[in-house]
């Protein structure tokens, strides 16, 4: 389990490798990422879009971005929770994932104002497998 705190968000990430998607002899290998957002600052909170890096020890990094996380922008009170879901294929069995989320605080009003990232911490993706 990966942790990191920004600006009052907490971000958790666990990670799982799935044989079931995995395709070993076309050097195909899926993993899912958990992530939980936690805001354990006094502002109400948007996630607006994320920023990925993908390292992957056979091929060339991607980077990855775009609006929210898996086709959601979820605002959160303080003291809130959002958890969800995602997954990764690499063209080897080790690798690893890190990167930011873009935030903006709202206000009493509704209105977004101040703009924020918050780090996702590096997590490791690897087949235990290709340890041995």
């Amino acid at each position: 389990m990966n942790v990191a705190i920004t600006k009052g968000i907490k971000i958790t990430v666990t990670t799982l490798f799935r044989s079931d998607l995995t395709q070993l002899k076309k050097n195909l290998f899926f993993f899912n990422y958990s992530i939980k957002i936690e805001n354990l600052s006094h502002n109400r909170v948007q996630l607006i879009s994320r920023h990925w890096r993908i390292v992957d020890s056979l091929a060339p990094t991607r980077i990855i971005e775009g609006e929210g996380v898996i086709g959601e922008q979820p605002t959160l009170e303080p003291g809130e929770i959002h958890l969800y879901t995602s997954g990764c294929d690499l063209s080897s069995g080790l690798g690893f994932m890190e990167g930011h989320y873009h935030f903006v605080t709202i206000n009493d009003q509704g209105e977004k104002t101040s703009k924020f990232n918050v780090s996702v911490p590096r997590f490791t993706l690897e087949y235990a497998g290709k340890l041995n």
